[in-house]
Formats: C-alpha cells, structure tokens, sequence
C-alpha cells in the first residue's frame, strides 16, 4: 500500500463519537471478515493521522512514509486480534507506530529530531482551554521548546495537542490512565508557558 501524506492534512473525520464511531469499526468488522476494500478505506482515513504522529517524532519524512506504510501493513496482519473498546480505531494504528518507531530508535540509536517546516504545515488544530496556550504558536519557536521537554510531555503534548486525540486516546497509547495523562499534560502546557518567548505567549 502506499499514499502520499497530504500537505495540509486536518484532522482526520474518522468518527472519534458518535455514529462516525459505529461507521469505522463497521469498517473494521468488514476487514476482519476479509473485506480489502473495507480495509482501504480505513488506509484512507487514518493514513494522514498517523503520519503526523511518525514525522513529528522521527523529523524525517521518508521514514515517516515507511514507518507509516509498515503501520498499515502490520495493522493488516493484527486486525482480526482487534476488538470494539468504546474508542476510536485510530489510537490503535497510532499505538503500532509508536512501537515501530521504538524499534527503530533502537535498532539505529537514531535520534529523534523536529522537522519544524514540515510539522508546521501538517499539524491540526483542536479546542480547549490549554489550546490558548498554542493558538497562534504553531511555529518553530514553539516547536523548539517542545523539543526541550522530557519523553513523556513531548508525547503527550505531540498526540493531545498536534494530533488531536482525546484524554482516553492519548492515555491508551501512553498507556497510562487518564487522570495521568491530565496531569502530565498540564505539567507540560505549563513547561512550555515558561519556554516560550514573550512575542508567542
């Protein structure tokens, strides 16, 4: 499979609630029962949301292209192991990137970089009171500073904020529980407001 990343990629309208919900793991029953067409349209919808998360966390946009398609291709071989928890299917195809790009940091040592151009122009925007923090600042200075926090607040701040997941989602890939992830969260947002210049404040 492949597909190129869109340049202005938004988030992705795959049905994080409501019956948008129902309508991809409808998708994904039918992939499991060996419908490829299904599974294509779930290539289709998700691709975007997952290549944001790998580019942001590798800085290199031609892994994050093969990162990306060996997702979709691992995703494939695991969907029938995958079943309905009240969450969006698009947290589990983050999650098998997440331990792909584990398995390549240390299978290379390779150091995960920002390519600050690039996430600029793909990042999404969401709502919330901590956004104001970011509303305006997607810029490399902001992306600087994110750079300088530790693991976990980076990730955090790259899947909550950058990509747009919920408090659930974010949790279930971080594997932690959501009241950790609210807090780990707000120790960033605050981190960040102390990193940040005057002028993006």
């Amino acid at each position: 499979m492949s597909a190129q990343p869109a340049d202005n990629a938004g988030p992705v309208g795959n049905g994080s609630s409501g019956s948008g919900d129902h309508g991809t793991w409808a998708l994904v029953n039918a992939a499991q029962a060996g419908d490829m067409a299904a599974y294509g349209e779930l290539f289709e919808l998700y691709f975007d949301m997952v290549f944001r998360f790998v580019l942001f966390r590798t800085g290199d946009r031609a892994l994050a292209e093969d990162l990306t398609s060996e997702t979709f291709v691992r995703a494939l071989r695991r969907i029938s192991s995958v079943s309905y928890q009240g969450r969006d299917i698009g947290a589990w195809f983050v999650t098998i990137a997440r331990n792909l790009i584990f398995d390549h940091v240390k299978s290379s040592r390779y150091r995960l970089e920002q390519t600050t151009s690039e996430i600029v122009e793909l990042s999404p925007a969401t709502g919330g009171p901590e956004q104001q923090v970011l509303d305006g600042a997607i810029t490399e200075e902001l992306l600087r500073c994110v750079a300088k926090l530790n693991p976990d607040q980076q990730e955090c701040i790259t899947l909550r904020f950058l990509q747009g997941l919920s408090v659930a989602e974010t949790a279930q890939i971080m594997d932690r529980n959501e009241g950790a992830v609210k807090a780990l969260q707000h120790r960033a947002v605050r981190r960040l407001g102390q990193l940040l210049p005057e002028g993006v404040r």
